[in-house]
């Protein structure tokens, strides 16, 4: 496909068969760096027990999914950490709610003329 795509840019830019070998063969061979992730192996035998644990990418050292370096946090650590963020949430939450004041005054109030009607809706003058 990179040989035909070559050699039909080549031919649109008016350049000779030595260009379009050379694009051609250095598309193929992606300039000499090869596959990403190295070659497909296809398994020709049963894969072992976790295969899936492990992510081998093709270089000499695979890694395991799961970091087995640092400590793990336990349950109980884990469920102080959740509490103490929910509650940073809830305590935002109810700061907010305590603060608002537009469901105090919903509407903002009217002001009328003449000392704001009081007269007219039957106040003293």
């Amino acid at each position: 496909m990179a040989g035909r795509l070559s050699s039909v840019a080549s031919r649109i830019i008016g350049g000779s068969g030595i260009v379009s070998r050379s694009a051609a063969s250095s598309l193929r061979l992606r300039a000499g760096m090869g596959l990403p992730f190295g070659k497909h192996i296809v398994p020709d035998r049963p894969l072992p027990v976790n295969d899936e644990l492990v992510w081998d990418d093709g270089t000499p050292f695979p890694e395991p999914y799961i970091d087995r370096i640092t400590d793990t946090v336990g349950k109980y650590e884990a469920l102080a950490w959740l509490c103490g963020g929910l509650s940073c949430f809830t305590g935002l939450g109810l700061l907010a709610v305590w603060n608002d004041k537009a469901s105090k005054i919903p509407f903002a109030p009217k002001v009328y003329p003449y000392d704001n009607l009081q007269v007219e809706l039957g106040g003293k003058p």
